[in-house]
């Protein structure tokens, strides 16, 4: 009788998402967290750290490529490019997908991230010996804090807001963003499920929208990820997103286009409730 492996994931206390495991390529702990790729029969490899699924080879390519084209579309001439978090290379991949970006800079706490997912998600992190790339292993507030604006775009690809992210989602941090924009600049930050972490995507936005200019929330739709629906929170210092500016568009995408970039901004009514009313239980205060 041959034995069945699966690991779950606990989305919620009440939820789980569980996929047949085929193998472990790899489970070590760093001094940050516990990283692990498991190979699923579903999704293929999937990388998680401290227990929380990041990202899939099915599926990778959605959020990837969500995170980073809205913004890069919407800015006209996006030169220097900051990842904040995105070890596995997924968002360094897109962002090298265009020839007018000179400078690409990945702050990534944690170099195991950066060294499991070169091994074992050559798919995902294949652009990160790309020659316009630095990487640099440091705390991404910290790194923040040292610029003074340097960025065209500046994408916060972070695990969900516990541990060594929980700060990456407060005030101060996004205060910090906004002084290493340049102007016309753009920030865009992965916000949560609107399903699961209503409060957290409240707060956020709530944060983002007293400091930018302007600030604009859109949908994807991530298998993968807790509920399926994903969120994203757009700063902009100039360019209004909901009409693509950039006249460069990659070949060969695979969720994102002109259509999907206008129509993600189109907020079911009660997503758009909750960005500016209450929400039970009140967001964390950070």
């Amino acid at each position: 009788m041959e034995m069945e492996l699966w690991y779950t994931e606990n989305q919620t206390p009440a939820l789980g998402l569980s996929l047949k495991v085929k193998e472990t390529l790899l489970r070590c702990r760093t001094d940050f967290q516990e990283i692990a790729i498991l190979d699923t029969v579903q999704c293929g490899r999937m990388l998680i750290l401290d227990g929380m699924v990041q990202t899939t080879i099915a599926d990778e390519f959605i959020y990837h490529e969500m995170i980073a084209h809205v913004p890069l579309r919407t800015h006209p001439a996006p030169r220097s490019v900051l990842v904040i978090g995105g070890g596995d290379g997924g968002v360094v991949r897109e962002i090298c997908r265009y020839p007018q970006v000179e400078q690409v800079t990945l702050v990534e706490i944690d170099a195991g991230v950066v060294e499991a997912s070169r091994r074992y998600l050559p798919e995902i992190s294949s652009a990160l010996d790309d020659t316009r790339l630095e990487i640099i292993y440091q705390d991404g507030r910290e790194y923040v804090c040292s610029c003074n604006d340097a960025f065209d775009v500046i994408i916060v690809d972070s695990t969900e807001p516990v541990a060594i992210a929980e700060g990456l989602f407060g005030t101060p941090f996004y205060q910090g963003v906004f002084q290493a924009l340049k102007g016309g600049g753009i920030l865009v930050a992965q916000t949560e499920s609107p399903f699961y972490n209503a409060a957290l995507l409240q707060a956020t936005f709530q944060r983002i929208h007293a400091i930018f200019p302007q600030s604009f929330l859109y949908l994807a739709s991530v298998p993968t990820y807790p509920s399926g629906l994903w969120s994203f929170t757009l700063g902009t210092k100039g360019s209004s997103p909901l009409e693509p500016a950039g006249d460069y568009l990659p070949p060969e995408l695979r969720y994102y286009s002109p259509h999907i970039h206008r129509s993600s901004f189109t907020l079911p009514p009660f997503v758009q409730e909750l960005l500016y009313q209450n929400v039970s239980p009140e967001p964390p205060a950070f």
